[in-house]
């Protein structure tokens, strides 16, 4: 009478349930930020990567020593025979990374460059030291 079946592993439970596996499209941009970020004397360098996404959708913050690094990733594609659409998807979303430096960034002297996907940081120290030099005025 009684009939259960007992499921070790719930793959076993949907196993053929679907006709097609389940998943994000192959095109679908990966949703992090991924990040190279070295240290000179004087500056931290960072490489970030970012495919796909518009330099004017790119936010950069920095407070102190904390660097956070956002943007918006929007992906549209359309097939069309002829006239007539026979496939469209659209992707929008947000990422976002933070990381704290062991420095504070002086912002007026840093650089930032943004090319084939990749956000180049160069961030200079906040010197904390006194100048050794006189300033002549």
């Amino acid at each position: 009478m009684n009939n259960l079946t007992r499921y070790e592993n719930l793959d076993d439970l949907f196993n053929g349930f679907f006709l097609k596996p389940v998943g994000f499209p192959k095109n679908t941009p990966a949703l992090s930020i991924k990040t190279d970020i070295s240290e000179k004397e004087d500056a931290y360098l960072v490489k970030a990567e970012l495919p796909g996404v518009k330099k004017e959708d790119i936010k950069v913050k920095i407070e102190g020593d904390t660097l956070s690094i956002s943007a918006e990733v929007k992906q549209e594609s359309e097939e069309k025979e002829g006239e007539r659409v026979i496939h469209s998807e659209r992707y929008y979303g947000s990422i976002s990374r933070s990381f704290r430096l062991g420095s504070e960034i002086d912002q007026s002297t840093s650089t930032a460059k943004y090319e084939d996907g990749i956000l180049n940081l160069e961030l200079k120290k906040l010197s904390s030291k006194p100048s050794s030099h006189l300033m002549v005025e």
